[in-house]
């Protein structure tokens, strides 16, 4: 008998995605948000390809243009009212954030509104006629496979999570929940869930242990077991995930694939809140990275997988409410990383795993008249890309000769490869595992593939840095007396 509800329960689902992915989230709610620009840069030094905006703004999906990366957009839920009400609308917001944008912006997915059912309740009456006017805007644009439209819903709609083949809908949103999961299925769509074991942990009250919420190897004998399935969750995420294709299946819907719209752990918290800490943060983070593109699936769809946004790109210091719920980020506004991620094996995506990061500086005490001949040699014949020292620059202040040396020493260094003597510069440089970054002069971490360099500084949000034809020159005269003065201090 188990065995036939377990054949019941493991069932092949449709896929609306090619393959699994980790994306990230981007939150505005930054006293200091960086310039669009910057963001992309930030992207695309971490090997980031799937991103999720709370909105459409504008200048983000003008930055966002021409880079390759997977956009989901957001309709936010104070223009849902306007849209679940009126087709033409709903096609105008199409057509102005979409349609003007697409194909250079490669949008992927809408998602309207974010937890309406549990943050608006007195707007879920028009959430899925809201969905199907922008499908319909989508059709008519010839846009429909392209672009995925869906809702993100909270775990907490999700009753009786455990075990999860018994997880049921809260039915007091059937009216909604049942409509929304057919649109679902016949536009070949998502279901958008926000799964946050942190918060699971928390509610428990000691019950939900802090390992099997961090994806922590757990003894056999500390796992939790379906007794309807026999299936073992090691997890809280999969259990979640389960849960819901469960209580999809409690109204008949088998084939509509769960997409985790957000997931995280915050880095700091209030007294009361000492398993938000970086340690957790990182362990939960770099675990999931792991568990989604390894493609383990869950338990109840081994091998099936699921893919996940990670909350998210920054700390937002100005979320309202306590100091956990500011700090989710994986990077500060300046783009250094928060905490380290220890994703080796993992591929690429978020490099910033630091646990072999160094870094090329000027050296303290070295002699000015050295650091100013080494920079010089690293601007001209070491090929250093040393615009962002120019005037108006994202490098340019501090403007001394010690701060733009460290710059230009850390790019040669990396654009070397970190080789074993591409950070001595004659005794003017030292290796230091110290990000140098400081203000809009970001030092991502390094990685070169096919010989493009991801290191690069972030551009100044001054419109001076994009259009700019300042160029930065060295005469043939200083680079000779550059480089006599470096051959002059082998002697």
């Amino acid at each position: 008998m188990v065995l036939l509800f377990l054949l019941l329960f493991i069932v092949p689902i449709a896929s609306a995605q090619e393959e699994a992915f980790i994306g990230v989230n981007i939150g505005t709610d930054l006293s200091d948000f960086p310039h669009p620009t910057q963001v992309v840069a930030l992207l695309k030094a971490q090997q980031i390809r799937h991103v999720r905006l709370y909105n459409a703004d504008r200048g983000m999906l003008l930055a966002l243009a021409n880079t390759g990366i997977r956009v989901t957009i957001t309709l936010p839920n104070e223009e849902l009212v306007g849209i679940g009400q009126s087709n033409s609308t709903a096609a105008n917001w199409v057509s102005q954030n979409v349609v003007a944008h697409y194909p250079a912006t490669n949008i992927t997915a809408i998602c309207v509104g974010s937890e309406v059912l549990t943050s608006l309740p007195n707007v879920a009456p028009v959430l899925v006629d809201a969905l199907k006017f922008i499908h319909s805007a989508l059709v008519a644009s010839n846009l429909e496979t392209q672009i995925k439209v869906s809702t993100p819903l909270a775990s907490s709609i999700l009753l009786d999570s455990f075990p999860p083949s018994q997880a049921f809908f809260n039915r007091s949103w059937n009216p909604v929940l049942v409509p929304l999961l057919k649109f679902l299925q016949s536009t070949d769509s998502y279901f958008m869930l926000n799964v946050y074991p942190y918060f699971d942990y928390i509610q428990s009250n000691g019950v939900i242990p802090l390992d099997y919420a961090l994806f922590k190897p757990l003894p056999s004998n500390k796992e939790a077991v379906d007794a309807n399935t026999l299936l073992h969750y090691t997890n809280v995420f999969d259990a979640m995930v389960d849960a819901a294709y469960s209580a999809m299946a409690d109204l008949n819907i088998t084939n509509v694939p769960v997409l985790v719209t957000e997931s995280g752990w915050p880095s700091k918290g209030d007294s009361n809140e000492p398993d938000a800490n970086p340690d957790n943060a990182d362990t939960y983070n770099s675990n999931l990275i792991r568990h989604v593109l390894n493609k383990t699936g869950t338990p109840r769809h081994p091998g099936v997988g699921i893919s996940a946004f990670i909350y998210e790109l920054y700390n937002e210091d100005m979320k309202p409410g306590p100091i956990s719920e500011k700090n989710w980020g994986l990077f500060n506004s300046n783009g250094v990383p928060v905490y380290v991620l220890q994703l080796s094996g993992s591929g690429s995506v978020l490099a910033n795993d630091t646990m072999n990061q160094t870094y090329c500086a000027a050296r303290e005490g070295a002699d000015e008249r050295m650091l100013q001949a080494a920079l010089d040699w690293a601007c001209g014949p070491g090929k250093v890309d040393c615009s962002p020292l120019l005037q108006g620059q994202a490098c340019y202040e501090p403007d001394t000769v010690f701060s733009h040396a460290t710059y230009a020493f850390d790019a040669y260094y990396h654009q070397m490869g970190r080789a074993p003597g591409s950070c001595d510069f004659n005794g003017a440089a030292t290796i230091t595992t110290t990000n140098p970054s400081h203000g809009s002069c970001i030092f991502l971490e390094s990685n070169y593939r096919n010989g493009t360099l991801l290191n690069t500084a972030i551009p100044a949000s001054d419109s001076r840095s994009s259009g700019s034809e300042q160029t930065f020159k060295f005469s043939p005269a200083y680079i000779v007396i550059a480089a006599a003065l470096l051959q002059i201090a082998q002697m």
